[in-house]
């Protein structure tokens, strides 16, 4: 009889094995996320790659943050802290960039401002004057 893999077996085969294929999928779910704001599509993208870098466990021990925390920020319905990101990618050898968008038409003239989402940080302060773009 012949036995039946689950697509997370898969994946973790396939990113344990391929390195640019787990940094790819990452760099997906963090495009699907700048365009939609799905947060928990990302973590679970960034939790499949940690899984396939030895585990929440082992991550968090290279954070140096017990695992309980590191599961908490991969299971929460907010996007993690920015610092937090940028130390979770760093112990899996990864690191953010930026890149401009290929159609982004970026002008002064244009309004960019979002408005603050209910828990912002406090201490940015977000304006819908254009001219402060400048």
């Amino acid at each position: 009889m012949r036995e039946y893999r689950t697509w997370e077996e898969i994946l973790m085969e396939r990113f344990t094995s391929d390195w640019e294929e787990a940094i790819g999928y990452l760099d997906v779910a963090l495009e699907e996320y700048q365009e939609d704001g799905d947060t928990p599509f990302f973590l679970l993208g960034l939790q499949n790659v940690i899984e396939s870098r030895g585990g929440v466990s082992e991550v968090a021990k290279k954070i140096g943050i017990a695992p309980q925390v590191l599961s908490a920020v991969l299971s929460s319905e907010e996007a993690p802290r920015l610092d937090t990101l940028n130390t979770i990618l760093q112990a899996l050898g990864c690191r953010l960039s930026i890149q401009p968008l290929n159609d982004a038409g970026f002008t002064a003239d244009k309004n960019y401002s979002v408005a603050p989402k209910e828990n912002a940080d406090p201490h940015l302060e977000v304006t819908t004057e254009s001219s402060d773009l400048r």
